[in-house]
């Protein structure tokens, strides 16, 4: 669904590429040059006060040249202290906004740790492991500073850039078929955490991944893949469920139905059918004729549509993700999961000029070509356009249900059937829009997709209100990465997830934070009951 990824891509504007110059020096550490070890030679960071970074620590080789579609391999060793003062280079990636060539760098298999200075709470700090977003075609960690996180929970927080769209996802027969490159870099810096944790006082034993939308899809994989057992301990899915899809075309008339995780096979033909196109079809040796290509001839658009969604049916992931939750295949963990109250307001807003919603005739239209005309009935009349207020907000608030929220709660019902389950809706309807782009006339953002994040990592300046919230937000995120329970001193009390009648909102303010009926007040019953069938449909 490539305007949907486009529109997630806008969310997260990429900072100034920085391409660091690495620099072995042995001069001797001072207090704002910290030396850490790791298992490939020391590195120096750099020292903030209360918290200190390092950046840019590959914790894999770079996979250029022969390495173009290969599983990580170590890092090579490094004589002296290696500067670690500046982020590594981003992973190959389109602008999010706009026309343009591709930015970065195939080596980029980098990671940033942000550790808290002084004595541990604890004997060992937490580790919390981030995956960021963007579609799988583009972000990176460093766009994600940690310090609140370290510095109010006491953990130590590692973000992780992954090879991305063609480069992390493609398949071909060739290479016995789509391996998932992109989980696998995931997997290493997993490792990495385990073997180098203790270095920067962290326990290798109590381990939390998390992260939004691409990295909460990215999360889900890794509690359904064999090849991520023992490499956590807990889970945070955050607007990524294994479940999340999309309607057919809610957004445009072209698009069909949004699906994140697809059949190995499907991804394997694609890749045979863009080797032809782009002249390595009738190669003996199809992957050397492909490594030999250039990144501008490999990272266009189409490509990257094309290889932006994670395949199945392999070693990497044997089964569907979410049909691996409902047959309970997957890892014992604390898993906390949650979906922000609108978060398809603004992707939908990226469509309106180009496929408008504005007025009832515009609405039931949309919905009788997504959901046939028995459906449309029944969605238009839990969703009727006169109890809010412009049909935007309707269709917006019924697909964020139909496409996050429902979904979500599905598959926290079926993590909770085995295993300690918290679920959570980020509920700021004056969330500050951190994306930079304007809203749509008739639609503003409220809590829309991803704008959970500035209250975890600190990107634009909150209300009182909202700080608050970032507080009490902070507390439960890292107490539930140091016990698998979030609870915070004096927050109000998170109850496990029994059923969709226990879901935590969070919002600014008095009585913000409460326990909702989420299954209630997203309409849930109607779509747990008719979407397979739609989807199925379509």
């Amino acid at each position: 669904m490539p305007e949907l990824r486009k529109s997630w891509r806008r969310c997260l504007l990429p900072l100034t590429l920085t391409l660091p110059v690495v620099l072995l020096v042995a001069a001797a550490a001072g207090p704002e040059r910290p030396v850490a070890d790791t298992d490939r030679g020391p590195v120096r960071g750099r020292s903030h006060g209360a918290y200190s970074t390092f950046e840019g620590i590959p914790y894999a080789a770079p996979p250029t040249g022969a390495r173009r579609w290969r599983l990580p391999e170590p890092a090579a060793r490094w004589r002296g202290v290696r500067d670690a003062g500046a982020v590594g280079s981003r992973c190959v990636q389109l602008p999010a906004v706009g026309p343009g060539g591709p930015s970065g760098s195939e080596d980029c298999l980098y990671l940033n740790v942000t550790a808290p200075t002084g004595t541990a709470r604890g004997a060992r700090r937490p580790v919390m492991v981030w995956f960021h977003g963007g579609g799988f075609v583009d972000g990176a960690g460093d766009m994600y500073p940690a310090e609140r996180l370290a510095v109010r929970g006491d953990v130590v927080v590692v973000t992780v850039n992954y090879r991305l769209g063609v480069f992390g996802l493609f398949g071909h027969p060739e290479l016995g078929g789509a391996p998932g490159f992109a989980l696998a870099d995931q997997q290493a810096a997993l490792r990495w955490v385990r073997a180098n944790a203790e270095h920067f006082g962290a326990d290798p034993r109590n381990v939390t991944v998390f992260g939004a939308s691409a990295g909460g899809l990215s999360v889900c994989a890794h509690l359904t893949s064999p090849a991520s057992a023992g490499l956590f301990h807990k889970a945070i899915v955050q607007s990524g469920s294994c479940s999340t899809t999309a309607p057919p075309w809610s957004l445009l008339p072209t698009l069909g139905t949004y699906e994140p995780f697809v059949p190995e096979q499907r991804t394997v033909a694609d890749g045979v059918l863009a080797a032809a196109r782009l002249g390595c079809g009738g190669s003996t040796a199809v992957l050397d004729c492909l490594r030999r290509l250039d990144i501008r001839t490999l990272m266009t658009p189409g490509l990257t549509q094309t290889f932006s969604k994670v395949s199945y049916g392999g070693a990497q992931l044997p089964v569907e993700p979410r049909r691996a939750l409902e047959a309970g295949r997957f890892h014992r963990v604390p898993v906390m999961q949650g979906t922000t109250r609108d978060e398809m307001r603004l992707f939908v807003a990226q469509t309106l000029a180009a496929y408008p919603v504005g007025d009832a005739a515009a609405y039931r239209a949309r919905l009788e070509r997504s959901f046939g005309a028995s459906t449309a009935r029944a969605v238009e009349a839990s969703y009727p356009v006169s109890a809010y207020p412009t049909p935007a907000v309707t269709w917006a608030t019924l697909l964020s249900d139909a496409s996050f929220t429902c979904p979500a709660l599905r598959d926290s019902s079926a993590l909770a059937r085995r295993t300690a389950t918290y679920g959570y809706r980020f509920s700021d309807g004056d969330a500050p829009n951190f994306t930079g782009l304007p809203e749509a006339p008739g639609l503003p953002y409220g809590a829309s997709h991803g704008f959970e994040l500035p209250y975890l990592f600190p990107m634009v300046p909150l209300t009182d209100p909202q700080r608050e919230l970032a507080d009490r937000m902070t507390g439960y995120w890292t107490r539930f990465a140091r016990t698998g329970v979030p609870a915070d001193a004096g927050a109000p009390w998170w109850p496990r997830y029994r059923s969709p009648a226990s879901v935590l909102s969070l919002a600014p303010g008095a009585g913000g934070i409460r326990t909702v009926d989420a299954r209630a007040e997203h309409h849930c019953a109607l779509w747990d009951a008719r979407w397979p069938a739609v989807t199925r449909s379509r």
